[in-house]
C-alpha cells in the first residue's frame, strides 16, 4: 500500500503476520477443496445438465473479474485487517450457497456470488502477502500460495469423505463454512493492519489494470492455462488417448495438484538463491519438457511423469505473478486485481478452448498449444524482476511498517 505512514514494529510481529496469512491462504484454499468434491451432488440437487453445470460455473470466474476491482477500495476504507476479515468471512461463508440451489437460475447466482468474493478475498490476501514479504526482504509468496494448495488438499479430502458416507453437501457444507469462517477470523487477528496515509487519494472502485500488469498478467495466463488444462484434462488424456485404467487417470489429477503443493511450499527457497527470473524460466523448460512427454507419450508412466514435470515447472509462477504486481507501481492492491482477474480468465477458458481443439484435431494437439505456452515462460520471465528481493531488510531490532490506527 502506498503513501502509508511508518511505524517501527519488532520482526516477531511480522514474522507473525507471516504466519497468519499464511493461514489464511489455507483457509481460501479449504473452501475450493470443500466445493469441487460436492459438484457432482450439486449438479443433481440443481437438475441441471453437464451443459448447463459448465454454464453455471462460468459465472465463478464473472463474478471475481467483476469484484477483485473492489478490493483496493475496501481496503482503503477500513484497513487491510478489517477488509480481509470481512471479505475472507463472506468467502468462507458463500460455501453454503451453491449446495441450497435449486435451478439452473439459483445457481448461476450462487456461483457469482462465490467466485466474487473469493476474488475479493484473493486479492486482500495476496497484497498482505506481498507486504509482508517486502518487510522480510525474501521471497515467501510461493509458500503461501503452497499453503493455499495445502488448504485446497485438506479440503477436498474431507468432501471425499463426506461424499463417500454419502453426506447431504448442505449439511456438510454449513459445517464447513462454519469451521473455516472461525478459523479464518481468528487467523486474522494476526495479520498487519494497513492503513494509508491521511493525503492518499483513495483508489477507483473499478480502473483498468496498469500496464505493468497487463505484462505479468500475460506470464501468469501462460501458467494457469498449463494448470486448468492439466487439472481438467490429465485424467481424460490418460484414459481416452492411453487406455489407461480409472484409477491410474484419477492418480495422474492427485499426483499433479500434490507436486504443485509441494514445489510451491519449497520454491521460497529456490526463488531466494536464484530470484524470480531465473526461477520461471528453469520452470519454463521443466514445464515444456513434460509437456514434450505427455505429446509423445506411448505409455501412462510417461504421460504422468510429463504431467508431474508441467506441475513442477508452473507452480511458482502464478505466487510470484502476484509478488512483481505488488512491487510494479504505487497501488499494489489495483495491480494485483489486475493480474488476478487475467489469470481468473485464464483457469476459465483453459479447459473449454482445449476441449475446443481436442474436438478439431486430437488432446495430443491440444497439449502441443499447452507445451507451447509453456515455453513462453522462458522468454517472457523478465516482466518479473521488478518482483526480485523489493523492500527494507527487517533489522534485528525493529523492522518500518504502516501504522495501525484504532
Amino acid at each position: 500500500m502506498s503513501g502509508v505512514d511508518e511505524v517501527i514494529h519488532a520482526p516477531s510481529e511480522v514474522r507473525r503476520a507471516r504466519y497468519a496469512v499464511a493461514a489464511v491462504f489455507a483457509v481460501h484454499g479449504a473452501v475450493t477443496g470443500s466445493f469441487a468434491t460436492r459438484v457432482p451432488w450439486i449438479q443433481d440437487h440443481a437438475d441441471v445438465s453437464t451443459g448447463q453445470l459448465g454454464f453455471a460455473l462460468a459465472f465463478t470466474a464473472f463474478g471475481a473479474a467483476c469484484a477483485m476491482p473492489l478490493a483496493g477500495s475496501i481496503t482503503h476504507r477500513f484497513g487491510s485487517r478489517a477488509a480481509l476479515r470481512g471479505l475472507l468471512a463472506l468467502w468462507t461463508l458463500s460455501l453454503t450457497l451453491p449446495a441450497i440451489a435449486p435451478n439452473l437460475l439459483t445457481l448461476c447466482l450462487a456461483m457469482f456470488a462465490y467466485g466474487a468474493s473469493a476474488g475479493m478475498a484473493d486479492v486482500a490476501m495476496n497484497a498482505l502477502g506481498v507486504e509482508v514479504e517486502r518487510l522480510l526482504d525474501k521471497s515467501i509468496m510461493s509458500g503461501l500460495h503452497g499453503m493455499w494448495s495445502a488448504g485446497a488438499l485438506i479440503g477436498s479430502a474431507g468432501g471425499t469423505l463426506a461424499a463417500h458416507l454419502g453426506a447431504d453437501a448442505r449439511v456438510h457444507h454449513v459445517l464447513a463454512a462454519a469451521v473455516l469462517t472461525l478459523l479464518g477470523l481468528l487467523a486474522c487477528r494476526w495479520v498487519l493492519d494497513l492503513r494509508p496515509a491521511e493525503d492518499e487519494e483513495p483508489p477507483p472502485r473499478f480502473a483498468l489494470p496498469p500496464r505493468s500488469a497487463l505484462l505479468i498478467g500475460a506470464v501468469g495466463f501462460c501458467a494457469v492455462f498449463a494448470e486448468g488444462a492439466s487439472l481438467d484434462w490429465s485424467a481424460v488424456y490418460l484414459r481416452n488417448q492411453l487406455d489407461s485404467s480409472a484409477g491410474a487417470a484419477a492418480a495422474c489429477t492427485t499426483g499433479f495438484m500434490f507436486t504443485m503443493a509441494v514445489a510451491r511450499i519449497a520454491g521460497d527457497v529456490v526463488v531466494n538463491r536464484f530470484g524470480a527470473v531465473l526461477t520461471v524460466r528453469a520452470g519454463g523448460v521443466l514445464a515444456a519438457l513434460g509437456g514434450l512427454l505427455i505429446v509423445f507419450a506411448g505409455h501412462p508412466a510417461v504421460a504422468m511423469g510429463g504431467f508431474g514435470l508441467m506441475g513442477l515447472g508452473i507452480a511458482v509462477v502464478v505466487p510470484l505473478c502476484f509478488a512483481a504486481a505488488g512491487h510494479s507501481g504505487p497501488n499494489p492492491s489495483q495491480a494485483i486485481a489486475g493480474v488476478a482477474t487475467i489469470t481468473y480468465t485464464s483457469g476459465l477458458i483453459a479447459p473449454s478452448l482445449l476441449g475446443g481443439v481436442a474436438q478439431a484435431t486430437s488432446l495430443v494437439v491440444s497439449f502441443g498449444v499447452v507445451t507451447v505456452l509453456a515455453f513462453g515462460l522462458v522468454l517472457f520471465a523478465g516482466v518479473l524482476r521488478g518482483g526480485e528481493r523489493i523492500g527494507a531488510k527487517v533489522s534485528p531490532q525493529a523492522a518500518p511498517v504502516p501504522e495501525p490506527r484504532p
